[in-house]
């Protein structure tokens, strides 16, 4: 039942190195009886679980993810009648690693309206406290004031960490570990937005699901290229992600003088790849990749993303620009002007209407200012720099294959510079409990409610390249594109 938590962290050939011979969901219906295989289960410890559990336990045919009651432990033990089981451990590892800084739960849709969903709340919890866990941190704990999802996720945790006190009994550090948890509602421009850095567009116009891309509609595409993985773990290429297959093939050719050839264009590339085995042999994730540009860069040109303009109106008439993209153009205009005197809000809407644009993207503008717009945010997430050139920065250009970063800073990166300098503010961002750091935090774990992005996924990376002695790890109930 955690195929998924398992498969991002090990490949299938890593888990046959370790005499892993099978492996299957326990909620299978057609599993044959090999009592000649000792098993292993590792599973959440949910009540369907656990009931899977006690009949595989009655008809044997075996590790928990996170903390288990003593009651499911009682019912386990009485239906193992046959005496099968060696020991139960728990094993915290309830979450899905995405990145060596980014982890998900994978969860869509965790709050109905403002309030959490109580189903998403337990398994918010319990994710997040297997988390630290795993790292072996026992944090103090901010919240977001303005948000109340928040402040009921930080007590949920606060009362795991009471109740199980003596899991949570680490060594203690100098300085205590850190956790921050935001609400999304804080900024809905950063998941709106074109990012033009590789991962964030990957995830953008084609989808990464579980580091797994479907690549099965690109025309002429192989079949050993179908369906791709995209792991840091195991892609030395995905794992820099400051850099570029362009930079690849260069290196590679300075090695060989002789056969220069000029790499100027996604279709270069593809010849080059093609035309040198040695290459291919040498870094063959490479072939995969520039796979993956070409089809950004088709669906860049076929939405015609790349056009920049001040003008939204002008870009709303551009047949080239889909419903999807049209209706993200008007959220973004209203949450930066929703509250101004002359905003032209009900003439964009207008337009959509005469664009064609059905009422369901329609809908999503009031939704999101509902859910993200000045009246909800704790903070301002408009500069006064920004107020002439919003419009600048949701759609910048790619040139090339180069990754071109954007002007804008997701406002993650604001809350972590006053973080780690000492000045987030205790009146928007309290403490829970009467104690509060006297020094400035090395180990901080931000959890964001309503789902992260890549870009702040990306802002981590760089605040734990460039401020030496913190460590970030960013976590969500998922991980955003616009859709």
């Amino acid at each position: 039942m955690n195929t998924g938590i398992v498969s991002m962290v090990y490949t299938q050939s890593e888990i046959l190195q370790k005499e892993v011979y099978l492996f299957e969901r326990i909620d299978s219906q057609n599993r044959e009886i090999m009592k000649h295989l000792k098993a292993i289960c590792f599973l959440r410890p949910t009540k369907e679980n656990v009931d899977y559990l006690i009949q595989e336990l009655r008809r044997p045919k075996y590790n928990f993810s996170n903390v288990i009651s003593k009651s499911d432990v009682k019912s386990l033990a009485e239906a193992d009648e046959q005496e099968v089981v060696a020991e139960v451990q728990e094993f915290y590892g309830d979450y899905i690693a995405v990145n060596p800084h980014l982890f998900s739960l994978n969860i869509l849709g965790c709050c109905q309206g403002r309030n959490w969903d109580p189903v998403q709340l337990s398994r918010t919890t319990q994710g997040l406290t297997a988390l630290l866990l795993s790292l072996k941190k026992c944090p103090m704990i901010r919240y977001q004031l303005s948000s109340e999802a928040a402040k009921r996720l930080a007590e949920c945790v606060k009362q795991v960490i009471t109740k199980e006190y003596e899991l949570f009994e680490f060594r203690r550090t100098e300085v205590p570990p850190l956790l921050l948890i935001l609400d999304r509602c804080d900024d809905a421009i950063t998941p709106l937005l074109n990012q033009w850095t590789y991962q964030a567009m990957v995830h953008e116009l084609l989808g990464i699901n579980n580091n797994r891309i479907d690549l099965s509609r690109v025309p002429g595409i192989s079949k050993d290229l179908r369906e791709v993985v995209l792991s840091a773990e195991n892609d030395e290429f995905y794992a820099n992600i400051g850099s570029n297959i362009k930079n690849l093939m260069e290196d590679f050719q300075k090695k060989k003088p002789k056969e220069q050839q000029k790499l100027e264009s996604i279709a270069d590339m593809k010849a080059f790849v093609e035309n040198y085995p040695q290459f291919k042999k040498m870094s063959g994730t490479v072939s995969k990749h520039v796979t993956v540009v070409g089809e950004l860069s088709r669906l860049v040109s076929e939405r015609n993303l790349l056009e920049v303009s001040e003008n939204v109106k002008r870009l709303l008439q551009n047949p080239r620009v889909t419903e999807f993209d049209a209706a993200r153009l008007v959220m973004l205009y209203a949450l930066h002007y929703e509250r101004h005197s002359s905003n032209s809000l009900p003439g964009l809407m207008m337009d959509l209407r005469n664009k064609g644009v059905s009422e369901k993207y329609r809908k999503l503008v009031s939704a999101v200012i509902e859910y993200g717009g000045k009246r909800v945010r704790g903070s301002d997430l408009f500069s006064p720099k920004d107020a002439v050139a919003i419009t600048k920065q949701f759609l910048k250009g790619l040139k090339g294959v180069e990754n071109v970063y954007t002007q804008h800073q997701p406002f993650l990166h604001e809350t972590l510079d006053h973080l780690i300098k000492g000045k987030l503010k205790e009146n928007l961002y309290p403490y829970l409990g009467p104690s509060t750091l006297r020094d400035r935090p090395q180990d901080i774990i931000v959890f964001i409610i309503g789902g992260a992005t890549y870009e702040e996924a990306l802002t981590v990376y760089n605040l734990n390249r460039t401020t030496p002695g913190v460590r970030i790890v960013l976590g969500g109930t998922t991980v955003h594109n616009t859709r």
